[in-house]
């Protein structure tokens, strides 16, 4: 099976970082600042016991790190 895609950026309308299923963009979580959604277990709990690779971007939209997290089958 694949590994679920999701990618974590600003939204300027909201003013908050979003967290989106890129097959499907459903919002996950939307957390009020980046350092909420990056620090220690939160995007790994957003996502669940499915894991999956998170494209964390910078305010600007480029490419800053990417994630995985294994799922918990």
């Amino acid at each position: 099976m694949a590994k679920r895609k999701y990618s974590l950026r600003f939204d300027s309308v909201r003013e908050k970082w979003i967290l989106k299923n890129d097959m499907n963009e459903k919002i996950v979580k939307i957390f009020d600042t980046k350092e909420d959604a990056t620090r220690a277990g939160a995007l790994q709990k957003a996502l669940g016991r499915q894991g999956g690779t998170v494209i964390v971007r910078k305010l600007n939209g480029v490419l800053e790190e990417e994630r995985t997290f294994p799922g918990m089958d």
